[in-house]
C-alpha cells in the first residue's frame, strides 16, 4: 500500500474535455484524508473512494470536506490553480495523504497528496496548508 503525490492521469484528459471548472463559482471540490494503508496514486486513482479513508471524528467525517477559496490564474506560461487551507477542529485522527476531488461531477478525482509521513491530531485542529499560489509551488499546475 503506498500513497504516491500525483495529478490523476483521468483528470488530465478530462480537464482538456471541459469536464472540470476550476474557476471561483465554478465545480465543488473536496479533499479526504487517507491512512498509510490507502493505495492512491496518478495512475489507478480516477475516482473518489472510500477505502483506507481516515475514521471520523469531530469536524471530519466520512468524503471530508469542501475546499474553498478557489482560484485560477496564469503565471506567465503556467496555469495555476490554488484553493483555501482546509482545517478540521475537534479531530483525534492520523492522515498520511489527500485526495482532492470533485463532487460536481460525480466525484472524479484532480489529485493526491502525500504528506511524506504520517500526521497527527489528538484532540485539537488537523490543517492541510496548500503552498504559495505560484507557478513553481501552487497545488496544481499546467505548464
Amino acid at each position: 500500500m503506498a500513497i504516491t503525490q500525483a495529478v490523476c492521469a483521468s483528470f488530465k484528459t478530462q480537464v482538456l474535455s471541459g469536464i472540470h471548472d476550476l474557476e471561483s463559482g465554478g465545480d465543488t471540490f473536496y479533499m479526504s484524508l487517507y491512512t498509510s494503508a490507502a493505495t492512491l496514486n496518478g495512475v489507478v486513482t480516477a475516482s473518489y473512494t472510500t477505502a483506507s479513508q481516515v475514521s471520523d471524528s469531530g469536524q471530519y467525517v466520512a468524503g471530508g470536506g469542501v475546499l474553498a477559496g478557489q482560484q485560477v490564474s496564469l503565471s506567465v506560461t503556467t496555469a495555476i490553480v490554488d484553493f483555501a487551507d482546509r482545517s478540521w477542529t475537534g479531530v483525534t485522527i492520523t492522515a498520511r495523504g489527500a485526495l482532492i476531488y470533485n463532487t460536481t461531477e460525480a466525484k472524479k478525482a484532480v489529485c493526491v497528496l502525500d504528506f511524506g509521513a504520517d500526521k497527527t491530531a489528538t484532540s485539537g485542529t488537523f490543517t492541510v496548508q496548500f503552498p504559495a499560489f505560484s507557478s513553481t509551488a501552487a497545488i496544481l499546475r499546467i505548464s
